[in-house]
């Protein structure tokens, strides 16, 4: 990665959020609006860049623009909500206001296995709000961010820096994480780049919101419907094409039903799953 033009990057974004945190909350506001009205006029064309880059089935691809769209329409709502309390003061004829500051850049990584919705999960809360975003999207989906990016150019007008990609893979993940002009990093992926990276931005007090790898499982008790629970299961294992952090790994089913419940998924190929003698679901954990 070349040095200068990492940095030249970040002065831009830092510029970006200098003009736009100045911009009332609602103008802000129907700023995102167009842009959710764009992303909802190219929906089909988008999601056919999912499905040929991410290989999602075409209504998962469609399903995940939509996801998107929603967050601009929640932003654009969130525009007129961002509230402050006031409180009463020991001083008399005085009252105490609480105010929200952008915090500046945000820094985002996203996974391949949603490559449009989860930028727009962030961008979306993260620019209302007032900052600007640098976007290192997975290496798998550069297309599906340079489609979202000239979506944003066309409708952003002199804000189209407010978003700017960084492309590459771990080096450039790191030297986000490693920056102290950006004070937040929003990263997806797996457990074990959490862990790399938390450790990064921890050592210069910096902030973290991770969307992690998961390893989960279902409960299936002697009263379930096994024609429903069968058909739950395989959604669950081979939606997104198996890659989400809330993708089916495992199965904890009671002997009562064990045997009629491989007869029903040996013809689906899941995984056999482990039989337990009792089962105990705490509910407070």
């Amino acid at each position: 990665m070349e040095s200068d033009n990492y940095n030249n990057l970040v002065k831009a974004s830092k510029e970006a959020h200098r003009k736009w945190r100045l911009i009332p909350a609602p103008q802000r506001g129907d700023v995102i609006r167009l842009f959710g009205n764009e992303l909802r006029n190219n929906k089909i064309e988008l999601a056919s860049v999912i499905t040929a880059e991410a290989r999602k089935i075409v209504s998962e691809a469609e399903g995940e623009v939509q996801e998107a769209i929603d967050m601009c329409d929640f932003a654009t709502g969130l525009s007129r909500q961002l509230y402050g309390l006031t409180m009463p003061s020991e001083r008399p004829d005085h009252r105490l206001q609480e105010l929200w500051q952008p915090i500046g850049v945000v820094g985002c990584i996203t996974a391949f296995n949603f490559p449009m919705a989860v930028f727009a999960w962030n961008f979306c809360l993260a620019s209302v709000c007032g900052n600007s975003i640098i976007w290192k999207p997975s290496p798998h989906s550069f297309k599906c961010a340079d489609a979202i990016k000239e979506i944003w150019d066309r409708v952003s007008g002199e804000h189209k820096d407010l978003v700017i990609l960084l492309k590459g893979g771990k080096e450039e993940a790191v030297a986000l994480c490693k920056d102290n002009n950006i004070p937040l990093i929003s990263a997806t992926g797996s457990t074990q780049m959490g862990k790399e990276l938390a450790p990064i931005v921890s050592a210069r007090l910096g902030r973290t919101l991770l969307e992690l790898g998961g390893n989960n499982a279902a409960i299936i008790c002697p009263t379930a419907d096994l024609d429903l629970t069968v058909k739950g299961i395989t959604f669950s294992a081979c939606g997104t094409t198996g890659q989400r952090c809330t993708t089916l790994r495992r199965a904890f089913v009671h002997e009562d039903v064990y045997a009629e419940f491989i007869k029903w998924t040996n013809f689906m190929h899941i995984t056999q799953p482990l039989k337990l003698e009792t089962l105990l679901i705490n509910l407070l954990s």
